[in-house]
C-alpha cells in the first residue's frame, strides 16, 4: 500500500513538474490549454470572467480556489468563441492573439531590434509574462517584451508604475468595467510628473 501511495506521489510530481513555462515560435496555446510559472505560482490561459461568456487571454493565481486574475492581455476586445490561440510572429518579433478566421484580437510590441532573433514567452513566478530571445539564456532581463509593462488593474510585487521617460511609456493601473468585464473601467491609478513622483487616482479623468 505504502508503495503504491508513493508510485502515485511520483506521478502527481512529474506532471507538475511537466507543466510546460515556456512557448517557441513553433508552438502556440489554444483555448484549454496554458502555460504555469516554473514554481506552479501562476498560469496562463483562456477565461471567462463571472457569468460572461466571452473569452480573454489572462494571467491568474493558480492555486487559488477562486479564480484571481492578475492581468488581462485582449481587455476590450473579447473572443466570442473558443478559437483563440496565441502565438509568437518570428518576423515582427511579438506575440499575437488571433481566432479561427485570423482576425487579431491583440499583439504585443518590441521596442528592441528583432532581426537574428529565437524569441521564446516564457511565464515567470513573479507573474510577469515576458518574450526574450532563446540565445540570452532563462537569466537574461533583456526582455524583447513584457506584460509588466503593461499592468492591468492589479500590482505585483517587482512591478513598476509611472513613466519611462526613455521610451515615453506609461505604466498605470485601469479598474475593471465590471466584475463580468475587465475592459477598462473609469478609475486608474497612476504616477503624476512633478519635480518628485506624486501617485494620483482618477475617476473619468477627474483626480479624486
Amino acid at each position: 500500500m505504502n508503495n503504491l501511495c508513493f508510485i502515485l506521489l511520483c506521478i502527481c510530481l512529474s506532471k507538475i513538474s511537466s507543466a510546460a513555462d515556456t512557448l517557441t515560435s513553433s508552438q502556440n496555446i489554444t483555448d484549454g490549454k496554458s502555460l504555469v510559472s516554473p514554481g506552479g505560482v501562476f498560469e496562463l490561459g483562456f477565461f471567462s470572467p463571472g457569468i460572461s461568456k466571452s473569452r480573454y487571454l489572462g494571467i491568474w493565481y493558480k492555486n487559488i480556489p477562486v479564480k484571481t486574475v492578475v492581468w488581462v492581455a485582449n481587455r476590450g476586445t473579447p473572443i466570442n468563441d473558443s478559437s483563440g490561440h496565441l502565438l509568437i510572429s518570428t518576423t515582427a518579433g511579438s506575440l499575437v492573439l488571433l481566432n479561427k478566421n485570423k482576425t487579431v484580437f491583440w499583439s504585443s510590441n518590441s521596442t528592441k531590434q528583432t532581426q537574428n532573433i529565437s524569441p521564446v514567452l516564457q511565464l515567470l513566478d513573479t507573474g510577469n509574462l515576458i518574450l526574450r530571445d532563446e540565445k540570452e539564456g532563462a537569466n537574461s532581463e533583456s526582455y524583447l517584451w513584457q506584460s509588466f509593462d503593461y499592468p492591468s488593474d492589479t500590482l505585483l510585487p517587482g512591478m513598476k508604475l509611472g513613466w519611462d521617460l526613455r521610451t515615453g511609456l506609461n505604466r498605470r493601473l485601469t479598474a475593471w468595467k465590471s466584475p463580468d468585464d475587465p475592459s477598462p473601467g473609469d478609475l486608474t491609478w497612476e504616477m503624476l510628473l512633478h519635480n518628485y513622483p506624486e501617485p494620483a487616482m482618477f475617476k473619468g479623468g477627474k483626480s479624486f
